[in-house]
This record gives structure tokens, C-alpha cells and sequence, in this order.
């Protein structure tokens, strides 16, 4: 396992994983779904949606199989695929720079995505003790599925 600790500004609640082999386009389109299941698919992309619009914190861990994980400790939990062919691995800000840059194999990887302290949010959202998990590991195209649905009422 390679952990890569980041603190990643969320501007517009979204920061993307992507190849930047392929120079992908972050979607622009979201639909109430979208905000919702908290993660946007695009070819070559993820798109992360923080419930916070602030400075972030995101580990990301790239494991050889799927590290499985604990459902209880966290708010959100999404999966999906994200396909890399030039290997070129980024966690990329919306309006800011590259917070991290990786050479993996080039292939497809399966993607979760941990919401956790959701629920701690100060009254103006800008204070928060939520924090974020990203695990990749090598795997097949599917389908973006939301495994924990976090109730934004009801935390």
C-alpha cells in the first residue's frame, strides 16, 4: 500500500482524479443526482464532491487488491472505475494546482471513495473535521455505485 497524505482545496465542493495523459475535461454538467451520490464520472476523470468548500484533507492509497474497509466509520461511501491508459495519475484542484502527480500502470482501477465526520460541519460550513479516503487499486470498468448514501438532513 502507497499512502499519499493531501490537503486539497475544494473549490466549488469538487476536486478530480484523472490521467493528465489524456488532458480530460472535468464534466460541467451536474444534475441533483450527481451532487447527491457526492462523485461525478467523465471519461478519464472522478469527480470528488467534499461537502466542505475549504481546504480539505484526502488520503489516497494505492493498494495491488481491494484493502476492503470498515462501513461503520464512515458517512459516504461511492465506487466506481477511473481508466488511466498513460498511467499518468493526478489529484487535480478545480481552480488551483496539481496536489498530486503519480506514474502508475497504465489500465483501469477501481475507485472508493470515504466521506467521513460529514456531520461536523460548523453552521457556515466552513469548519469541519470531515475528512476524505480515496482507494485505488487495479480492476474493470463499471458503473459509479453508491455503497453508503450519507442523509444531509439526518447526517
Amino acid at each position: 500500500m502507497r499512502l499519499h497524505q493531501l490537503e486539497v482545496f475544494a473549490d466549488y465542493h469538487q476536486f478530480y482524479l484523472w490521467d493528465a495523459g489524456v488532458e480530460p475535461s472535468a464534466p460541467e454538467d451536474y444534475t441533483d443526482d450527481d451532487v447527491r451520490r457526492r462523485v461525478k464520472v467523465a471519461p478519464n476523470v472522478v469527480v470528488v464532491q467534499p461537502l466542505r468548500n475549504m481546504t480539505v484533507p484526502v488520503d489516497l492509497e494505492m493498494h495491488a487488491t481491494d484493502p476492503g474497509y470498515e462501513q461503520s466509520r464512515w458517512d459516504h461511501i461511492a465506487e466506481c472505475s477511473l481508466d488511466l491508459p498513460t498511467g499518468r495519475l493526478q489529484v487535480h484542484e478545480c481552480t488551483g494546482p496539481v496536489r498530486l502527480d503519480l506514474e502508475v500502470t497504465p489500465g483501469t482501477y477501481a475507485v472508493r471513495i470515504l466521506f467521513a465526520g460529514l456531520d461536523t460541519l460548523s453552521d457556515d460550513g466552513l469548519e469541519g473535521s470531515d475528512r476524505y479516503r480515496i482507494d485505488l487499486w487495479p480492476g474493470s470498468a463499471s458503473e459509479l455505485k453508491v455503497v453508503k448514501q450519507w442523509d444531509e438532513v439526518g447526517g
